[in-house]
């Protein structure tokens, strides 16, 4: 690469918006969600949490979007696989770790939900069901709430690409479309819903889906951190001007089983998975900050010896905390009964 080349290169992160700091912040959380997802895959052939669904090769579409939001102000409704996401908008490794080991002190269900669905008050996570898609219509929802009250914030919702053909989906990018609410739904196209590859499931983009509703949609490149800052920014810039809503496609790869339960290697070969892992976003926008100057090979081992320090902690946080007691299953039954909980 020639001097213009590089100089061009290492100023995409600043032309999009981001810091220096910022930019390293965003590799951090990548590493941190990948890390914190490697170790539940591990605990659970260990026996010692029940069940981990992954996002592995999902983290960089998930930070970049988060920090291309506001994050004192947006609501945001993430799906079963966005770790990436809900770390970057202020969940702990600890409170996640509190969900996986299903203990009392966790902040999403109180240990009486499977992890992945997240829900936090203080955050504005909207909490998650187990039918997938149905977050699409209640972020539809908040953003009308928005318009109606005149409020300068978004709703984002992700989903895979299965639940682009449930009717949840359709209704709300309907409703979104008719009445040009600040709505963002991003789609992580990861190329499996389950065990069914995409050419079963569509016969074409998720994004084109977009123009029936009547407004923008974009297929991008999910394993690209800084082209999907850009798109979600814009998007958000677009929704704030009254502009309505965006429908982002993000293509992106699952690396890992559909879950611990899951055998992928029943429905798809190592070889295309070995060839996927090959366009992992996560070492090429490390590349990007080395090649920037703004990690080396020194920091980014401090970092990561950091980052395991903090998960080892909240593992054996997770690991000792107190189950539900058995009368708790009460809590939240009954009109008046305020029970158990706190932030749930």
């Amino acid at each position: 690469m020639g001097k213009s080349g590089s100089i061009e290169q290492q100023s995409r992160h600043a032309a999009v918006g981001l810091t220096d700091e910022q930019a390293v912040e965003m590799y951090a959380m990548m590493q941190l969600a990948r890390k914190f997802d490697e170790r539940n895959l591990l605990l659970q052939r260990a026996g010692k949490i029940n069940f981990h669904v992954s996002g592995v090769g999902q983290e960089v579409a998930q930070v970049a979007a988060a920090f291309a939001l506001d994050r004192t102000v947006d609501y945001y409704l993430p799906y079963y696989r966005d770790y990436g996401f809900v770390l970057s908008v202020g969940m702990t490794v600890k409170e996640l770790m509190l969900s996986v080991f299903a203990k009392a002190e966790d902040p999403n269900s109180g240990g009486r939900q499977m992890p992945g669905h997240f829900g936090s008050k203080r955050l504005r996570i909207v909490t998650g069901s187990s039918p997938v898609t149905t977050q699409v219509p209640h972020a539809v929802g908040i953003a009308l709430a928005a318009k109606m009250k005149k409020q300068k914030l978004v709703s984002f919702v992700t989903f895979g690409e299965g639940s682009s053909n449930q009717g949840d989906f359709h209704e709300g990018c309907n409703f979104a479309g008719v009445h040009k609410l600040p709505v963002i739904f991003m789609c992580e196209n990861n190329q499996y819903a389950i065990s069914v590859p995409v050419h079963k499931q569509l016969a074409g983009r998720v994004a084109d889906r977009a123009l029936g509703y009547g407004f923008t949609g974009v297929q991008i490149d999910g394993n690209d951190a800084l082209e999907v800052f850009r798109t979600v920014k814009e998007a958000r810039e677009r929704a704030i001007a009254g502009e309505g809503p965006t429908l982002i496609e993000a293509m992106v790869y699952r690396l890992s089983p559909h879950s611990t339960s899951d055998n992928d290697l029943a429905y798809r070969t190592k070889e295309e998975v070995d060839e996927n892992r090959a366009k992992d976003g996560l070492p090429k926008y490390r590349q990007y900050l080395i090649e920037c100057g703004l990690l080396t090979e020194e920091k980014d081992a401090e970092l990561l010896a950091g980052i395991k320090k903090q998960i080892d902690e909240a593992t054996e946080y997770g690991d000792k905390a107190a189950f539900p007691s058995p009368e708790s299953v009460l809590a939240h039954v009954y009109a008046g009964d305020a029970g158990q909980g706190g932030d749930i």
